[in-house]
């Protein structure tokens, strides 16, 4: 008897596995990068950059795993990158000063087109519409 595939990895689900693993390995290696070789320019920044690299990380692997414990910490990964998102970016827009490096966050996003506001949105339909599968 062959096991099934999680709903994770069949169609649209590969497409935003592959999407945030670019972000997860670009947010990583940006970070890490930042850190060692530019803390004192804007620490917050970069580790708040460090912070979404280990979200994207975390939403990565549990879209892979696929099993219905998984989907509980993606879709609390992709909560806590909402909310991150949205208050990093409305911290970075009101006080611009705190962010003189930009994150990944930032601005919503901005510097990523803007991914990084939407990626969460349909990560959340995503696991919403694929229940029970």
């Amino acid at each position: 008897m062959s096991e099934q595939v999680p709903a994770t990895r069949r169609g649209p689900g590969r497409v935003l596995i592959a999407v945030y693993a670019v972000f997860a390995i670009g947010a990583t290696t940006r970070a890490l990068y930042q850190l060692a070789t530019r803390f004192e320019e804007a620490p917050v920044a970069y580790l708040l950059s460090l912070v979404a690299a280990v979200v994207y990380v975390v939403i990565t692997v549990a879209l892979v795993r696929g099993t219905p414990a998984a989907r509980r910490v993606a879709r609390a990964g992709i909560v806590v990158e909402l909310v991150g998102v949205l208050v990093v970016g409305t911290i970075s827009l009101l006080l611009p000063d705190y962010f003189p490096r930009a994150t990944v966050w930032s601005y919503y996003g901005l510097g990523y087109l803007l991914i990084p506001l939407v990626l969460p949105i349909l990560g959340l339909w995503f696991l919403r519409s694929t229940e029970g599968h």
